[in-house]
Parts: structure tokens; C-alpha cells; sequence
């Protein structure tokens, strides 16, 4: 296809998963996007923030992504973000966008830790990002907290391998540097869908 090919596809490829989203449906199609995996603080907002090279995702103690995140970045000459739920508002101030993600977060799961599998879709146009697709996961936890069920454990595992078992997703598997890399959650999960870890893990 080459590479005008692949610049034509990504804007195709997000005005679907926005027609997905605004009708509350999961995007089935194998479409080719990044997963972001790990646990709890294992550091996978930096690495998010890094692709942008702005902080504007939540910050805090426990499992604070709670819905997935499909972040679009799209190559421009100007920097600003938009959400799916509130279409043609442009944020300029990146602050602005973690606490609108914060809200729209608390207006579907509750303010007490719940958690959900709709996702908040975001675009962010910058001359400083590549033209891609990245899903922020919640991290995978072990003890409920809050209004959260006693399967959370479950509950996340079956939402991250909803989106990393399609053959078009790139697993990113975030390990701390302190942690053993045989006792990785991320990469654990990993190797479920891609077992010789050959086609799709990028370990980080």
C-alpha cells in the first residue's frame, strides 16, 4: 500500500470508529491499533503522554482508567484535542482535556472506582505526533475496591483481550523496571493471544 496509502487509511479508519462509538456500539472491525497493557502504576499514562508529549490523562492511587481510552493522534499544524461526546469543542489547555476525562469517566461508571467497557474516544491534532491509534486499558487489578464487583479481576482481563486478541492490535506490555519480567501481568496476557511473542508484543 505504501505509505500515502496508510496516510489515507487512518482518517477512514477514525471517522468509523467514531461512527462506532456515537451509536454506542463496539468497534468490530479488525482495524489496526496500539493496546496499551500493564498493571496498576506500572506507568502506561507516561508512556501515553510520551507519544503526545503533553500530560493530560488522570493521575491517582488505584485503578484510575476505568473505561477505555482510543486516543487518535493526527499529524497538523496546530495543537488542540477534541472528544467524541462533546464533537466541534476544541481544548487547547490539556489540563481542560484530563479533567473532561475525568468527568465524562465518573458520568458512566459512578465516582467510586466503577469501571466500564464503553469507551471515551479522543482525538488530539498536534505537528508533534504521528498519525496513530493507541487504546488505554484500565490496569489489570486484583483486589475490588470501591463499587467495584468482587470479579474485577475478570472484568478486566475479559475487556483487554476484547481488544488485543484481533490480529490488527500491536500489544504494548508495560512492566515497571523493578518488577521480574516473568511475573508480568501485561505480558502474561500477552502471550495468550501471541504465545511465541514473535507477531505483536513491543515489551516496554
Amino acid at each position: 500500500m505504501g505509505n500515502r496509502g496508510m496516510e489515507d487509511l487512518i482518517p477512514l479508519v477514525n471517522r468509523l470508529q467514531d461512527a462506532f462509538s456515537s451509536i454506542g456500539q463496539a468497534c468490530n472491525l479488525d482495524l489496526p491499533q496500539i493496546a496499551v497493557v500493564g498493571g496498576q502504576s506500572a506507568g502506561k499514562s507516561s508512556v501515553l503522554e510520551n507519544f503526545v508529549g503533553r500530560d493530560f490523562l488522570p493521575r491517582g492511587s488505584g485503578i484510575v482508567t476505568r473505561r477505555p481510552l482510543v486516543l487518535q493522534l493526527i499529524s497538523a499544524n496546530a495543537e488542540w484535542a477534541e472528544f467524541l461526546h462533546c464533537k466541534g469543542k476544541k481544548f487547547t489547555d490539556f489540563d481542560e482535556v484530563r479533567q473532561e476525562i475525568e468527568g465524562e469517566t465518573d458520568r458512566v461508571t459512578g465516582a467510586n472506582k466503577g469501571i466500564s467497557p464503553i469507551p471515551i474516544n479522543l482525538r488530539v491534532y498536534s505537528p508533534h505526533v504521528l498519525n496513530l491509534t493507541l487504546i488505554d486499558l484500565p490496569g489489570i487489578t486484583k483486589v475490588p475496591v470501591g463499587d467495584q464487583p468482587a470479579d474485577i479481576e475478570q472484568q478486566i482481563r475479559d475487556m483487554i483481550m476484547q481488544f488485543i486478541s484481533r490480529e490488527s492490535c500491536l500489544i504494548l506490555a508495560v512492566t515497571p523496571a523493578n518488577t521480574d519480567l516473568a511475573n508480568s501481568d501485561a505480558l502474561k496476557l500477552a502471550k495468550d493471544v501471541d504465545p511465541q511473542g514473535k507477531a505483536r508484543i513491543q515489551r516496554l
